[in-house]
């Protein structure tokens, strides 16, 4: 299967994603969620293991059409409980379908181009065709390239602050060359140097305390490590400048140049890859925007809107890289229902970066703050070969899950 390489075309009049649900109770939330009628749960859950996706806001005429479809190819859709009687102007829409239903089913719909079923047929496509293909992109940077699949990578944090939450993480300038030798012998394929803590609550440092601390480590960096992929972490146009000036590859910006969209035009002038994250609020804030009702649906649509925002700047899509933004501005079920249904974030078309090392959603009892570890594992083990890279604090014990993990889905059942 040819793979793909380059950035999809995205529409915006649907929001389409794909779900991973496990159980009963799970299955009859989202009927509830689509408001299809309570009858119809008896009928439409023994279906429920095979591909589910949802899209919002389908007229309602076409969302008959969908389900009249997938029935006859012996799929299904449940739609709302009105769309039948036409006293649903609109309806959310939950399709149960195989891949060669929904194949036929985008075939059939090539045909049709009213109640915006032309431009659900292309956003489905979309989503269909992202499930489909092999993870893999190839970024430039300055003098290498990163390859991107479904082996996930590593970045190994390097804290240049005495505020960030994990104090084990945060290092000073006179052992800066021994902490990231190491990382780089335990599987580090990327360092992230950030000098400025962003954790909930954090003060803003300005941008020339930041330089202050950001530069000599980086140039220092630089100068042992030639070959090494450097990100750094910061949101302010300045400090990525020069940053990208002394040899930085890529730039981790935690606000989605919300905080500064300056930073935009460096990343054109640069041509810098660039790594777009989601926050509401600030960190000083954004502990106020947690819990939401859809939270794929919102990063879905935030992300879109993101992207076209890039494109319109002149920014190669190419090169950027998309982060949920664990921990930002998302509560204890927000993060976890993320990493269940990170294949959602497929249809956007780009590489995946996750940063969950020891944030507080990981802990699990009160009697260590900072034994957390157990659970960042965890979760770097479910994230193996679905996220591109995973951002973290212990590089060892990281590498190891994703090794562990990595060597059962490649074991062979039969050798010769």
């Amino acid at each position: 299967m040819e793979v793909p390489t380059e950035i999809y075309t995205r529409y915006f009049n649907f929001m389409i994603y794909n779900l991973n649900i496990n159980n009963d109770q799970e299955f009859a939330r989202a009927l509830g969620h689509v408001q299809a009628d309570s009858r119809a749960f008896v009928y439409l859950n023994p279906k429920k293991f095979t591909r589910l996706l949802y899209a919002a806001d389908v007229d309602y005429r076409a969302a008959a059409f969908i389900k009249q479809e997938l029935l006859s190819r012996g799929g299904d859709c449940a739609v709302a409980k009105h769309v039948i009687d036409g006293k649903a102007a609109t309806s959310d829409i939950l399709i149960i379908a195989n891949d060669s239903q929904l194949f036929r089913l985008l075939e059939k719909l090539k045909a049709m181009d009213c109640w915006g079923l032309k431009n659900f047929r292309l956003e489905l496509e979309q989503v269909f065709n992202s499930l489909k293909f092999k993870n893999f992109w190839r970024i430039n940077l300055n003098n290498k390239i990163l390859e991107l699949d479904d082996n996930t990578k590593l970045m190994g944090i390097i804290n240049l602050n005495n505020n960030s939450f994990y104090e084990p993480s945060r290092v000073k300038l006179d052992n800066l060359i021994e902490v990231v030798s190491k990382m780089i012998d335990d599987g580090a394929e990327i360092i992230d140097l950030g000098a400025e803590s962003t954790r909930p609550g954090a003060e803003p440092l300005s941008c020339d305390d930041e330089l202050d601390r950001l530069i000599p480590a980086l140039k220092e960096l630089r100068a042992n490590f030639k070959d090494i992929i450097i990100s750094v972490d910061t949101y302010k146009s300045r400090a990525a400048q020069e940053a990208l000036k002394c040899g930085a590859d890529i730039i981790n910006d935690i606000s989605g140049f919300a905080l500064d969209d300056n930073i935009l035009n460096i990343i054109k002038e640069f041509n810098a890859p660039y790594v777009l994250s989601h926050i509401e609020g600030t960190p000083q804030t954004m502990i106020e925007h947690e819990g939401h009702s859809d939270i794929l649906g919102e990063l879905i649509l935030y992300f879109n809107n993101k992207l076209s925002e890039l494109e319109s700047a002149g920014i190669d899509l190419n090169k950027i890289i998309i982060d949920p933004g664990l921990g930002f501005a998302k509560d204890f079920n927000d993060n976890f229902a993320v990493i269940k249904n990170l294949d959602a974030l497929k249809s956007l078309g780009r590489p995946v970066l996750i940063g969950h090392s020891r944030k507080r959603f990981t802990r699990f009892n009160n009697i260590n703050k900072l034994n957390n570890l157990s659970g960042t594992l965890a979760i770097t083990a479910l994230l193996e070969g679905r996220a591109q890279i995973v951002r973290v604090h212990d590089v060892s014990e990281n590498y190891i899950a994703l090794m562990t993990v990595r060597k059962v889905r490649e074991a062979e059942l039969w050798r010769e």
